[in-house]
Protein backbone atom coordinates (compact mmCIF):
# COMPACT_ATOMS: atom_id res chain seq x y z
CA UNK A 1 0.00 0.00 0.00
CA UNK A 2 2.77 2.06 0.83
CA UNK A 3 4.38 1.74 -2.42
CA UNK A 4 0.77 2.19 -4.54
CA UNK A 5 0.78 6.20 -2.30
CA UNK A 6 4.49 6.87 -3.09
CA UNK A 7 3.66 6.32 -7.19
CA UNK A 8 0.92 8.07 -6.73
CA UNK A 9 2.16 11.24 -4.95
CA UNK A 10 5.17 10.59 -7.62
CA UNK A 11 2.88 10.99 -10.38
CA UNK A 12 0.81 13.87 -9.11
CA UNK A 13 4.27 15.96 -8.38
CA UNK A 14 4.91 14.83 -12.33
CA UNK A 15 2.07 16.21 -13.48
CA UNK A 16 2.47 19.57 -11.84
CA UNK A 17 6.21 20.03 -12.81
CA UNK A 18 4.98 19.18 -16.32
CA UNK A 19 2.03 21.26 -16.09
CA UNK A 20 4.26 24.45 -14.78
CA UNK A 21 6.77 23.57 -17.12
CA UNK A 22 4.34 24.36 -19.89
CA UNK A 23 2.72 27.60 -18.07
CA UNK A 24 6.40 29.02 -18.51
CA UNK A 25 6.85 27.85 -21.88
CA UNK A 26 4.07 29.66 -23.01
CA UNK A 27 5.08 32.75 -20.80
CA UNK A 28 8.42 33.12 -22.64
CA UNK A 29 6.97 32.55 -25.77
CA UNK A 30 4.52 35.42 -25.63
CA UNK A 31 7.63 37.58 -24.10
CA UNK A 32 9.79 36.80 -27.01
CA UNK A 33 7.15 38.84 -29.21
CA UNK A 34 8.14 41.65 -27.54
CA UNK A 35 11.82 43.32 -29.37
CA UNK A 36 12.89 45.54 -31.85
CA UNK A 37 11.74 44.65 -34.99
CA UNK A 38 11.59 45.32 -38.69
CA UNK A 39 7.90 44.49 -39.82
CA UNK A 40 6.85 43.58 -43.47
CA UNK A 41 2.99 43.28 -44.27
CA UNK A 42 2.00 41.14 -47.44
CA UNK A 43 -1.75 40.52 -48.13
CA UNK A 44 -3.55 39.49 -50.85
CA UNK A 45 -7.63 38.02 -52.23
CA UNK A 46 -6.90 34.38 -52.74
CA UNK A 47 -10.70 33.12 -53.52
CA UNK A 48 -14.18 34.95 -54.36
CA UNK A 49 -17.23 32.66 -54.52
CA UNK A 50 -18.93 35.47 -56.96
CA UNK A 51 -17.41 35.14 -60.14
CA UNK A 52 -18.16 38.92 -61.16
CA UNK A 53 -16.25 39.89 -57.89
CA UNK A 54 -13.19 42.03 -58.33
CA UNK A 55 -10.10 41.39 -56.22
CA UNK A 56 -8.25 44.41 -54.67
CA UNK A 57 -4.84 45.45 -55.18
CA UNK A 58 -2.38 43.12 -52.68
CA UNK A 59 -1.35 45.65 -50.21
CA UNK A 60 2.62 45.59 -49.05
CA UNK A 61 4.33 47.73 -46.67
CA UNK A 62 6.66 48.01 -43.93
CA UNK A 63 7.69 49.52 -41.06
CA UNK A 64 10.17 49.60 -37.96
CA UNK A 65 8.53 48.43 -35.16
CA UNK A 66 9.52 48.25 -31.44
CA UNK A 67 7.42 45.81 -28.84
CA UNK A 68 7.49 46.59 -25.30
CA UNK A 69 6.07 44.53 -21.96
CA UNK A 70 4.41 47.22 -20.26
CA UNK A 71 3.04 44.88 -17.63
CA UNK A 72 4.06 41.36 -16.60
CA UNK A 73 2.33 39.43 -13.81
CA UNK A 74 1.90 35.47 -13.81
CA UNK A 75 -1.18 35.31 -16.03
CA UNK A 76 -1.15 38.53 -17.68
CA UNK A 77 1.29 39.85 -20.31
CA UNK A 78 0.91 42.83 -21.77
CA UNK A 79 2.39 44.49 -24.87
CA UNK A 80 2.73 47.99 -26.42
CA UNK A 81 3.73 48.34 -29.88
CA UNK A 82 5.20 51.66 -31.21
CA UNK A 83 5.29 52.60 -34.85
CA UNK A 84 8.85 54.30 -35.32
CA UNK A 85 9.33 56.35 -38.53
CA UNK A 86 12.46 57.93 -39.38
CA UNK A 87 14.79 58.86 -36.43
CA UNK A 88 12.79 61.58 -35.30
CA UNK A 89 8.62 60.52 -35.36
CA UNK A 90 6.89 58.04 -33.00
CA UNK A 91 3.04 56.93 -33.36
CA UNK A 92 1.28 54.76 -30.22
CA UNK A 93 0.18 51.43 -32.11
CA UNK A 94 -1.27 48.43 -31.38
CA UNK A 95 -1.15 46.80 -28.27
CA UNK A 96 -1.73 42.96 -27.35
CA UNK A 97 -2.74 41.76 -23.91
CA UNK A 98 -2.25 38.09 -23.44
CA UNK A 99 -4.31 37.19 -20.48
CA UNK A 100 -4.28 33.19 -19.05
CA UNK A 101 -7.70 31.19 -18.81
CA UNK A 102 -9.85 34.49 -18.27
CA UNK A 103 -13.46 33.08 -18.23
CA UNK A 104 -14.82 35.86 -20.21
CA UNK A 105 -14.08 37.68 -23.61
CA UNK A 106 -15.22 40.83 -25.76
CA UNK A 107 -16.83 39.29 -28.88
CA UNK A 108 -16.79 42.11 -32.11
CA UNK A 109 -20.52 41.78 -33.42
CA UNK A 110 -20.65 44.53 -36.15
CA UNK A 111 -20.77 48.35 -36.10
CA UNK A 112 -18.33 49.00 -33.66
CA UNK A 113 -19.70 47.13 -31.38
CA UNK A 114 -18.69 44.49 -29.35
CA UNK A 115 -20.25 42.08 -26.39
CA UNK A 116 -19.18 40.37 -23.43
CA UNK A 117 -19.50 36.88 -23.89
CA UNK A 118 -18.89 34.37 -20.78
CA UNK A 119 -16.58 31.11 -21.70
CA UNK A 120 -17.18 27.59 -20.31
CA UNK A 121 -14.44 26.56 -17.73
CA UNK A 122 -13.32 23.59 -20.08
CA UNK A 123 -12.75 25.94 -23.06
CA UNK A 124 -10.46 28.15 -21.14
CA UNK A 125 -8.50 25.55 -19.13
CA UNK A 126 -4.68 26.40 -20.34
CA UNK A 127 -5.52 28.82 -22.66
CA UNK A 128 -4.66 32.47 -23.28
CA UNK A 129 -6.69 34.89 -24.45
CA UNK A 130 -5.22 37.53 -27.00
CA UNK A 131 -6.99 41.07 -25.92
CA UNK A 132 -5.82 43.48 -29.28
CA UNK A 133 -6.46 47.27 -29.03
CA UNK A 134 -6.29 50.05 -31.42
CA UNK A 135 -3.79 52.84 -30.59
CA UNK A 136 -5.74 54.70 -28.61
CA UNK A 137 -7.17 51.51 -26.61
CA UNK A 138 -10.00 50.75 -27.59
CA UNK A 139 -11.15 47.05 -28.36
CA UNK A 140 -10.29 46.09 -31.11
CA UNK A 141 -10.49 41.87 -31.04
CA UNK A 142 -10.13 39.21 -28.54
CA UNK A 143 -9.93 35.67 -29.27
CA UNK A 144 -8.52 32.71 -27.62
CA UNK A 145 -6.06 29.98 -28.37
CA UNK A 146 -3.98 27.24 -27.02
CA UNK A 147 0.39 27.96 -26.95
CA UNK A 148 1.75 24.55 -28.33
CA UNK A 149 5.34 23.74 -28.03
CA UNK A 150 6.39 20.88 -29.68
CA UNK A 151 9.50 19.32 -31.97
CA UNK A 152 11.10 22.86 -31.70
CA UNK A 153 8.32 24.99 -32.72
CA UNK A 154 6.24 27.54 -30.27
CA UNK A 155 2.70 28.52 -32.09
CA UNK A 156 -0.70 29.75 -31.36
CA UNK A 157 -3.52 29.37 -32.99
CA UNK A 158 -7.18 31.46 -32.96
CA UNK A 159 -10.28 32.16 -35.03
CA UNK A 160 -12.40 35.89 -34.05
CA UNK A 161 -14.27 38.39 -35.43
CA UNK A 162 -13.10 41.53 -35.94
CA UNK A 163 -14.00 45.20 -37.22
CA UNK A 164 -12.15 46.19 -40.66
CA UNK A 165 -8.45 46.18 -41.03
CA UNK A 166 -6.89 49.54 -40.72
CA UNK A 167 -5.71 49.25 -44.43
CA UNK A 168 -9.12 49.01 -45.70
CA UNK A 169 -11.78 50.56 -42.85
CA UNK A 170 -11.57 53.96 -45.08
CA UNK A 171 -11.26 52.34 -48.49
CA UNK A 172 -13.62 49.75 -48.55
CA UNK A 173 -17.52 49.50 -47.70
CA UNK A 174 -18.56 46.38 -49.20
CA UNK A 175 -18.14 44.08 -46.35
CA UNK A 176 -18.45 45.09 -42.44
CA UNK A 177 -16.73 42.28 -40.40
CA UNK A 178 -13.18 40.24 -41.10
CA UNK A 179 -13.23 37.07 -39.63
CA UNK A 180 -10.01 36.81 -38.62
CA UNK A 181 -8.00 33.03 -38.69
CA UNK A 182 -4.66 33.76 -36.39
CA UNK A 183 -1.59 31.95 -36.47
CA UNK A 184 1.30 33.37 -34.31
CA UNK A 185 4.83 30.87 -34.45
CA UNK A 186 8.47 32.18 -33.25
CA UNK A 187 10.85 32.08 -35.59
CA UNK A 188 14.86 31.85 -35.78
CA UNK A 189 14.90 35.72 -36.35
CA UNK A 190 11.39 36.87 -34.85
CA UNK A 191 8.08 35.74 -35.12
CA UNK A 192 5.38 35.32 -38.25
CA UNK A 193 1.57 36.46 -37.32
CA UNK A 194 0.22 34.51 -40.51
CA UNK A 195 -3.77 34.82 -41.58
CA UNK A 196 -6.62 33.05 -42.74
CA UNK A 197 -9.08 36.17 -43.65
CA UNK A 198 -12.84 35.67 -44.49
CA UNK A 199 -14.58 39.42 -45.56
CA UNK A 200 -17.66 38.95 -44.27
CA UNK A 201 -21.35 41.12 -45.02
CA UNK A 202 -23.46 40.78 -41.16
CA UNK A 203 -26.86 41.40 -41.65
CA UNK A 204 -30.09 40.09 -40.59
CA UNK A 205 -30.05 37.24 -42.39
CA UNK A 206 -26.86 36.33 -41.13
CA UNK A 207 -23.21 36.17 -42.75
CA UNK A 208 -22.01 36.11 -46.41
CA UNK A 209 -18.05 35.39 -47.42
CA UNK A 210 -17.41 37.89 -50.32
CA UNK A 211 -13.71 36.85 -49.88
CA UNK A 212 -10.94 35.09 -48.76
CA UNK A 213 -7.38 36.85 -47.63
CA UNK A 214 -3.99 35.28 -46.90
CA UNK A 215 -1.60 37.66 -44.72
CA UNK A 216 1.62 37.47 -43.52
CA UNK A 217 3.22 40.24 -41.02
CA UNK A 218 7.03 38.99 -40.81
CA UNK A 219 8.41 40.52 -37.98
CA UNK A 220 12.62 40.66 -38.04
CA UNK A 221 15.00 41.47 -35.08
CA UNK A 222 16.75 44.71 -35.92
CA UNK A 223 19.56 46.66 -33.92
CA UNK A 224 18.26 48.32 -30.92
CA UNK A 225 20.13 51.61 -31.60
CA UNK A 226 17.27 52.47 -34.83
CA UNK A 227 15.39 53.54 -31.31
CA UNK A 228 17.02 56.00 -29.77
CA UNK A 229 14.63 58.46 -30.15
CA UNK A 230 11.49 55.87 -29.66
CA UNK A 231 12.73 55.44 -26.07
CA UNK A 232 13.28 59.18 -25.51
CA UNK A 233 9.73 59.86 -26.58
CA UNK A 234 7.84 56.88 -24.71
CA UNK A 235 9.95 57.80 -21.29
CA UNK A 236 7.92 60.59 -21.68
CA UNK A 237 4.69 59.11 -22.49
CA UNK A 238 4.61 55.54 -20.77
CA UNK A 239 3.09 57.00 -17.21
CA UNK A 240 0.16 58.93 -19.56
CA UNK A 241 -0.90 55.39 -20.74
CA UNK A 242 -0.67 53.21 -17.70
CA UNK A 243 -3.40 56.00 -16.53
CA UNK A 244 -5.13 55.25 -19.84
CA UNK A 245 -5.49 51.70 -19.08
CA UNK A 246 -6.99 51.79 -15.94
CA UNK A 247 -9.61 54.50 -17.24
CA UNK A 248 -10.03 51.66 -20.16
CA UNK A 249 -10.16 48.97 -17.58
CA UNK A 250 -13.22 50.34 -15.50
CA UNK A 251 -15.09 50.94 -18.67
CA UNK A 252 -14.89 46.94 -19.46
CA UNK A 253 -15.41 46.14 -16.05
CA UNK A 254 -18.60 47.85 -15.84
CA UNK A 255 -20.07 47.40 -19.04
CA UNK A 256 -21.52 44.46 -21.03
CA UNK A 257 -21.50 45.96 -24.32
CA UNK A 258 -19.73 49.01 -25.58
CA UNK A 259 -20.26 50.52 -29.15
CA UNK A 260 -17.51 53.34 -30.63
CA UNK A 261 -18.85 56.48 -31.92
CA UNK A 262 -16.81 58.04 -34.76
CA UNK A 263 -15.64 61.44 -34.96
CA UNK A 264 -16.92 63.95 -32.42
CA UNK A 265 -16.24 67.66 -33.05
CA UNK A 266 -14.53 66.54 -36.57
CA UNK A 267 -12.38 64.38 -33.93
CA UNK A 268 -11.78 60.72 -33.93
CA UNK A 269 -11.33 59.12 -30.27
CA UNK A 270 -7.31 58.57 -30.82
CA UNK A 271 -6.77 62.33 -32.10
CA UNK A 272 -8.34 62.73 -28.49
CA UNK A 273 -6.78 60.72 -26.43
CA UNK A 274 -3.08 61.46 -28.28
CA UNK A 275 -3.85 65.25 -27.48
CA UNK A 276 -4.23 64.46 -23.70
CA UNK A 277 -0.90 62.38 -23.19
CA UNK A 278 1.09 65.39 -25.11
CA UNK A 279 -0.59 67.72 -22.39
CA UNK A 280 -0.49 65.58 -19.52
CA UNK A 281 3.88 65.32 -20.61
CA UNK A 282 4.17 69.34 -21.10
CA UNK A 283 1.85 69.80 -18.15
CA UNK A 284 3.13 66.79 -15.66
CA UNK A 285 -0.50 65.81 -14.92
CA UNK A 286 -0.95 63.44 -11.78
CA UNK A 287 -2.20 60.39 -12.32
CA UNK A 288 -5.54 61.26 -10.85
CA UNK A 289 -5.67 64.30 -13.57
CA UNK A 290 -4.99 61.96 -15.86
CA UNK A 291 -8.00 59.11 -15.11
CA UNK A 292 -10.11 61.93 -14.62
CA UNK A 293 -9.28 63.76 -18.13
CA UNK A 294 -9.79 60.67 -20.02
CA UNK A 295 -12.43 59.30 -18.24
CA UNK A 296 -14.14 61.84 -19.26
CA UNK A 297 -13.47 61.99 -23.38
CA UNK A 298 -14.07 58.21 -23.51
CA UNK A 299 -17.49 58.86 -22.35
CA UNK A 300 -18.02 61.05 -25.05
CA UNK A 301 -17.42 57.90 -27.60
CA UNK A 302 -18.89 55.23 -26.03
CA UNK A 303 -22.09 54.32 -25.83
CA UNK A 304 -21.77 51.68 -22.81
CA UNK A 305 -24.45 49.12 -20.95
Amino acid sequence: MKKIILFLALCGCAFTVSAQSKFEQDRQAIKSLAGYYKVTFNYAETFATDTAYKFHPRYNSWAYEWAIVVEDSPKKIAIQHLLVVGDSMVIKHWREDWVYEQPTLLSYEKDNTWKKVTLKPADVKGRWIQKVYQVDDSPRYESIGTWVHVDGRHEWQSKTDSPLPRREFTKRSDYNVLNRGNRIYLTANGWMYEQDNNKVVRGTDGDKIIAQEKGYEEFTKVDEAKFAYAKKWWAGQQGYWVDARAAWDAVFAKNATIKLSGKIDGKLLYEQLFALAERSEKEKWSSDKNKEETIKVINNYVNAS
